[in-house]
């Protein structure tokens, strides 16, 4: 058994993982390559999060779904990096919405430039996959253009928030699936199509995607409140400071309004009041980590693994197959 990535998935076969690990070398080759640019300030602020790592988590999935196909065909490679460059943009632009000040555990780009740098850096990496994918045919275009519609479409309904009468929960996962899920579903159909694999099979890894793709952020939401930074690299309580509304806060809400009890009153009210404060974060941290509504949470992260476990039943047992069920053990582990 070998790890493969920083995401920590098991690959028990040697061809499987000789072919994972070339792939995301290739990828990790290929993002440095797409970040460069005649004006080194450019270049420097676009690597600035490749050079920092992460889990390349789509890349990941675009690898193994290439496996049902030809894993060498020559979209792969490139469809990988394209997936990944879209996802690094987002994240540009996300610190300067959520006025972030780390990302990856280096200072995020609005903060070791400012927000102009690095709205106009995502940018770039826009143009720089826009680039890259045209070569890939006009399917594969349309493809991410639909996705990135799903994806600004979720951002916006963040922000703009759950409307008069809509569940905030239901809302949340809507915007979880445009935001999050809609991506890597792409990367679960790029990597399969790219790679000449059957319709069957390319609409099979876009559905498994979509599905874990929402389970990843969720079991993200759970880790905010239920790791220490040594397990995470994250400094828990992060989404709490900023203001993000994840599912554990949107269930222990529903109880308070459900029910009523004076504790998820109390609780609700330590939340909305100044988390500045790091004994403040750390009282909310304490009680919603022995609060029912994070093991709601888990287990809405479980279903959701499952539910993309269940998508793979149609595919040929093997490696490849296997690997990807291994896949939702990886995203429900994080999720404790």
């Amino acid at each position: 058994m070998t790890v493969v990535g920083p995401f920590g998935l098991s690959v028990r076969d040697q061809a499987l993982e000789a072919d994972v690990q070339a792939g995301l070398a290739a990828v990790e080759e290929g993002l440095l390559e797409a970040t460069k640019s005649g004006v080194p300030f450019i270049t420097e602020a676009a690597q600035h999060l490749v050079r920092a790592g992460g889990k390349r988590f789509r890349p990941l999935l675009v690898t193994l779904a290439a496996q049902f196909g030809d894993p060498h065909a020559p979209g792969v490679v490139p469809s990988a990096v394209v997936v990944e460059l879209t996802h690094l943009a987002t994240l540009y632009h996300d610190d300067v919405m959520d006025e972030a000040d780390v990302r990856r555990g280096v200072p995020s780009a609005n903060a070791n430039w400012d927000n102009s740098v690095a709205v106009l850096t995502g940018d770039f990496l826009f143009a720089r996959a826009s680039h890259l994918l045209a070569d890939l045919g006009p399917e594969a275009v349309r493809i991410q253009a639909e996705a990135f519609e799903r994806l600004v479409t979720g951002q916006i309904l963040e922000t703009a928030g759950p409307g008069a009468g809509r569940d905030p929960i239901a809302h949340y996962l809507d915007v979880i699936a445009g935001k999050t899920g809609s991506l890597i579903a792409v990367a679960g159909r790029f990597g399969a199509m790219m790679a000449g694999a059957d319709e069957r099979v390319v609409d099979v890894l876009t559905q498994y995607g979509e599905r874990l793709g929402t389970a990843f952020q969720l079991a993200d939401d759970v880790l905010d409140i239920a790791s220490d930074s040594r397990e995470s690299g994250k400094t828990p309580g992060t989404d709490l400071r900023e203001g993000i509304p994840t599912l554990p806060v949107l269930h222990l809400r529903a109880a308070a309004e459900r029910h009523g009890r004076p504790e998820d009153r109390e609780l609700c009210a330590l939340l909305d009041g100044d988390l500045t404060d790091d004994a403040v974060v750390t009282e909310a941290l304490r009680r919603l980590r022995e609060h029912p509504a994070l093991e709601q949470a888990r287990q809405d992260t479980v279903r959701y693994a499952e539910e993309a476990r269940a998508t793979l039943v149609p595919l040929p047992d093997g490696p490849a197959k296997a690997a990807l069920e291994s896949l939702c053990d990886a995203v429900v582990h994080r999720a404790g």
